[in-house]
């Protein structure tokens, strides 16, 4: 009974997840970790905080398989919240300061002074002068004295921090999907760029190898736990043999390996990937060239992708912001409960827009409020905003390359709102289609550390895994095309709002 574990290290928490390679279900753990909001639009982790949820969840997942007598654990997959950066010391191990998370925005001046760079930043790294990435971020913690710059500085996302730690600081590695999220990595000659480590005074010797997404990586120390109750002794470690940033996960464990293949994560942001093939595409306007993953076979697959910041945080803010709601769980019934918005459009430009917009200054707002507006109506426009974000992405990523989606499947904790994913269909004009299984960023984190293993022997064992639950089939109307023509008028309204002028 092979198992692999994936551990899921996401923005407002971490789940291990043991996934069978029989297809039984699976076993998890899950616990949130704080979110530091020391000023506006700054956003921080603690990363010992993060590293306390990873311990404490795989001791957990490990500590339920050990009733079953022929469960036997191959092998460990890491995915990770992409662009959040953390700095620590080698020879401690204690990190310096928070971690800058990806959706602070303290940058933003920062990357505006580098605009005269763009076209050399596009052509490199695929990516925007946005604070969302990890290099302008690792500049401030440098140049403001957080991370003081010695031969015992190391700097990683999030998967590098907890491989080293799990290693024992044997492994200090990332892969490429990562690496390119950080503003510092050549996606075309798959190394770290000299220019772009220049350019944002970071020392490349505090940077972490790269390694291919699949492939063994390290090995965990034999004590796994949290230094109580929940420490687990695993004799010779766990082998870790997979790595990749959250989307590029997703895109992978919802099997889309053929190119023109496309997903849609709705998590505490939004993010569309579309398999682009194993040619790095030049740049593309609104859009994001990313590498989807490394197999190991020196052609790494690549993807464009629209990043959307605010879709189920949003969620989180009727929860916790407004106090609308009590429990997520409550929106979809909430909005479903009137007819329409009642004119009422919320662009939740909380931290900012990203594709196609990519404005670091724009902020949230709410039109179309009446007398008669309710918490009902807030809700719907807040669901309807997450559809409406999705098709402005998806617009500009078909204009962009010309390939039409045919289909796009989703995933994310938010897939599970039947109202929502309709509204999505209609404004899209396509079928989206939902799997069973809705974590499949934990399900492509496993999938790429079971290929590495062979768990999974090909790329067709996992497409044949990969299993259907609704599709949503689009029903165009007026009221659809005026709803998205009101929220484009609104989205006009929330651009630039806080820019360094002000």
């Amino acid at each position: 009974m092979s198992v692999v574990i994936a551990i899921d290290a996401g923005t407002t928490g971490v789940r291990s997840r043991a996934i069978f390679a029989d297809g039984r279900e699976s076993i998890s753990s899950y616990r949130e970790f704080p979110q530091y909001f020391p000023q506006p639009g700054w956003v921080e982790h603690d990363a010992l905080e993060i590293l306390l949820a990873v311990r404490q969840t795989l001791s957990d997942v490990i500590a339920q398989l050990a009733p079953l007598p022929n469960a036997q654990i191959v092998t460990i997959g890491i995915t990770n919240q992409r662009e959040t950066v953390v700095a620590w010391d080698k020879s401690t191990g204690v990190p310096f300061g928070r971690a800058i998370v990806w959706q602070d925005r303290r940058t933003a001046d920062r990357c505006t002074e580098l605009l005269p760079m763009l076209a050399t930043v596009r052509t490199t790294t695929g990516l925007v002068l946005d604070p969302y990435f990890s290099g302008s971020k690792v500049q401030w913690m440098i140049k403001n004295g957080q991370a003081p710059r010695s031969a015992d500085l190391a700097v990683g996302t999030i998967d590098t921090w907890i491989i080293w730690n799990l290693t024992g600081a044997k492994s200090f590695v990332t892969d490429p999907s990562n690496a390119s999220r950080t503003m510092l990595f050549d996606i075309n000659s798959m190394h770290w760029s000299e220019q772009m480590c220049e350019t944002f005074d970071v020392p490349l010797n505090s940077l972490p190898t790269v390694v291919p997404s699949s492939g063994r990586c390290g090995v965990t120390q034999s004590f796994i736990g949290a230094g109580d109750k929940t420490e687990i002794n695993i004799p010779g470690g766990i082998t870790i043999s997979g790595i990749a940033g959250d989307q590029q996960a997703a895109l992978f464990g919802q099997a889309c390996f053929d190119v023109g293949s496309s997903k849609n994560t709705y998590g505490t942001g939004s993010f569309v990937l579309m398999n682009v093939g194993t040619a790095c595409p030049p740049p593309t306007d609104g859009m994001l060239t990313t590498v989807a993953w490394d197999l190991g076979s020196g052609k790494p697959t690549y993807a464009l992708e629209g990043s959307i910041f605010v879709t189920g945080s949003a969620i989180q803010w009727l929860r916790d912001g407004l106090n609308i709601i009590d429990n997520a769980a409550q929106v979809g019934p909430l909005a479903a409960s009137v007819a329409d918005t009642g004119g009422v459009v919320v662009v939740p430009a909380f931290t900012g827009l990203g594709s196609p917009w990519w404005d670091p200054f724009a902020r949230g707002i709410i039109c179309g409020i009446t007398r008669g507006t309710t918490r009902a109506h807030i809700a719907r426009a807040v669901v309807q905003s997450m559809a409406f974000q999705t098709r402005d992405v998806v617009e500009a990523m078909v204009k962009a390359t010309g390939v039409p989606v045919t289909d796009m499947r989703v995933d994310g904790g938010a897939a599970v709102m039947d109202i929502m994913l309709q509204m999505q269909a209609d404004q899209l004009g396509v079928t989206v289609v939902r799997p069973k299984d809705l974590e499949t960023t934990a399900l492509g984190a496993a999938y790429l550390a079971g290929l590495a293993e062979g768990v999974w022997p090909t790329l067709q064992s996992i497409t044949d895994s990969w299993q259907l639950d609704r599709t949503f089939t689009p029903e165009p109307s007026a009221a659809a095309a005026s709803d998205y023509s009101q929220w484009s008028r609104a989205v006009q309204r929330s651009l630039n709002w806080a820019s360094n002028t002000h």
